[in-house]
């Protein structure tokens, strides 16, 4: 008995310990800002004499029947500036900073008086961020600030992306001001892409391509422009499986690889597009003849059809591909037993 007494009184010792341990971890794990977010946004802007006025005051004082505003309202963005979405709240001053000053000596009635007498009365536009002139990075940073905390999964590697890496920002391919729709549809994204990538626009327009300009496929099928963990920001992690999204067939796997195959798509196939069929690198018998010895056909004309003379299959067997039709894989050995890609 005077165990479990001297056992209990050692508990009640430690309880308070416990507490304070608890409350200590609470308190580490809480982040407190020492001054308040607004006084953090004014320093970011650049201007700490500014205050925030609300969009209401700004649109009122010269914008109020703006065609900016028409486009914005009916926008994404614009939707979230009434509170009864229960989105975070976006508003003008959001991207382009706190807007007292820019409307400083500006009031509805004296718009209104003006606009009576054919005067068109603007805003100081100089106290407020510069967002043109802004490097890329920064420009990205002020979309960024709300697109990465939300569940746009497809931003979060844009740091690690090549328009990133490349000084090019969101300013580029969306302008919230443009329109209602703030996204690019995939059949625009081509023309976009364009602007920028002209020699995937010649290649485009080789023969053999992908149907790009025909409407059946898209740039953002194959690529991530907001970024992503494989080379050239493929959506997949590599250019194999990537391909095999449309191409299913030749995923495999097969009991016969093509080592070629199996590592890389593009050691055969120009991606875009190609003076040769079916977007090779160069014609056959050249492409294989690259990794490959070649062989006399009539050594082996009775292996591959008796009826056939050595002169006759020297004019036409002139491409890999006749005899060796399933160059990507095969599960079925070929005539003499061995994993030749012929069936």
């Amino acid at each position: 008995m005077t165990d479990r007494k001297h056992c209990f009184f050692k508990l009640l010792l430690f309880i308070p310990v416990i507490l304070v341990f608890i409350s200590g971890c609470g308190g580490l794990k809480e982040s407190r800002s020492i001054l308040p977010i607004r006084e953090y946004e004014k320093m970011i802007v650049g201007d700490l004499y500014a205050d925030y006025v609300g969009t209401e005051n700004c649109l009122s004082a010269c914008h109020e029947h703006d065609r900016i505003k028409h486009f914005f309202d009916a926008s994404t963005m614009g939707v979230q500036l009434k509170k009864e979405s229960g989105m975070p709240l976006v508003d003008c001053e959001s991207c382009h900073g706190p807007g007292s000053l820019a409307i400083r000596d500006l009031t509805k009635e004296l718009v209104e008086e003006k606009a009576r007498q054919g005067i068109k009365v603007s805003c100081n536009f100089k106290t407020l961020i510069d967002l043109k002139n802004l490097p890329a990075t920064a420009q990205s940073l002020i979309c960024l600030k709300c697109h990465t905390a939300n569940a746009t999964f497809n931003l979060h590697n844009w740091n690690a992306g090549e328009h990133a890496l490349n000084e090019v920002s969101c300013f580029a391919c969306h302008d919230i001001h443009a329109s209602p729709d703030l996204k690019v549809t995939p059949l625009a994204s081509g023309r976009l892409c364009f602007s920028c990538h002209q020699t995937a626009q010649a290649q485009f327009s080789m023969p053999s391509h992908h149907p790009l300009k025909e409407g059946r496929v898209f740039c953002v099928d194959c690529h991530n422009a907001h970024g992503g963990f494989a080379d050239q920001d493929l959506m997949q992690d590599n250019v194999k499986e990537t391909c095999v999204q449309c191409h299913a067939e030749k995923r495999g796997p097969f009991l016969y690889e093509h080592a070629d195959v199996a590592e890389n798509c593009l050691n055969c196939h120009s991606s875009h597009g190609s003076v040769n069929n079916r977007l090779l690198k160069a014609r056959e018998p050249f492409l294989c003849l690259q990794c490959h010895e070649g062989h006399r056909l009539d050594t082996e004309r009775n292996a591959l059809n008796p009826s056939i003379s050595p002169l006759r299959a020297s004019a036409l067997y002139t491409r890999c591909t006749d005899c060796h039709s399933t160059i990507h894989g095969s599960d079925v050995p070929s005539a003499p037993g061995q994993g030749r890609f012929m069936q």
